[in-house]
């Protein structure tokens, strides 16, 4: 039972991580174990944990739904994450290891290479494919492809700032609000790629870590997440105004 609990928890983990059960979508015991060919009871057991890891929650008539996050959540997610990583941040100044420092420094390069230049390109190579008569990708798939591949390097990045503080319990604090995060994220990053134009920002982060400057590391974190907050919120007016609704559903 442990490993069908195991296998029947990732799967159901990745279908809403990965926005294919969106976010408010009614979730029925039954209708899930027909999905992933198993009995109720590993659902069950997979529910339950979702549900202590924020990822599924009661609607109002008593069933079971995906997790809906509203302008006030995110707002208190990015408060959440003003406070630790601001410490992550001085810790990392004092304890960050050269290797933890390289690999930051190497989340700046994937972070530049996964860019809008570089989607545009691959666009415009798309593009230039299928004048030529040359196979192409669907350009839907590599997009959405790109831009879960910039979360994930963004993500990384914010990890391994809590990792290198030396503070053994910030990166499991932050995976929680991380998790939470994700159908907020993924919805924002879908509607408009550019509240990850993040580069510069996690660039003068990871300069005062170099430098050993705790004040400026914290300044860097704390305008960092000030400003993605403010592109995130914003982000979601626009998906309530538009289609007028007052919680998040995935695009």
């Amino acid at each position: 039972m442990g490993k069908l609990f195991s296998k029947t928890y990732l799967s159901l983990r990745q279908e809403i991580l990965a926005g294919n059960l969106a976010s408010g979508e009614s979730l029925v015991e039954q209708t899930l174990a027909d999905r992933f060919a198993v009995s109720r009871t590993p659902i069950r057991e997979a529910i339950r944990q979702l549900q202590q890891e924020g990822l599924i929650e009661s609607d109002q008539g008593g069933g079971l739904r995906v997790a809906v996050i509203t302008i006030a959540d995110a707002i208190h997610l990015y408060d959440c994450r003003l406070g630790l990583e601001q410490v992550a941040a001085i810790g990392a100044c004092e304890n960050a290891k050269s290797q933890q420092i390289e690999d930051l420094r190497d989340y700046l390069a994937q972070a530049s290479y996964s860019g809008p230049d570089s989607q545009n390109n691959s666009q415009n190579n798309s593009q230039s494919n299928s004048q030529n008569g040359s196979p192409s990708d669907n350009s839907d798939v590599s997009e959405t492809d790109e831009l879960e591949n910039r979360l994930q390097i963004d993500q990384g990045f914010h990890r391994l700032l809590a990792e290198s503080s030396g503070n053994p319990w910030l990166a499991g604090l932050l995976d929680q609000i991380f998790n939470k995060m994700t159908l907020l994220r993924l919805t924002t990053t879908y509607r408009n790629p550019d509240v990850l134009e993040i580069w510069a920002e996690h660039e003068r982060i990871v300069e005062a870590i170099v430098q050993r400057d705790s004040q400026a590391a914290a300044k860097a974190v704390r305008d960092h997440l000030v400003a993605s907050k403010a592109r995130v919120v914003q982000e979601l007016q626009g998906l309530n105004s538009q289609d007028s609704l007052n919680s998040i559903t995935l695009m």
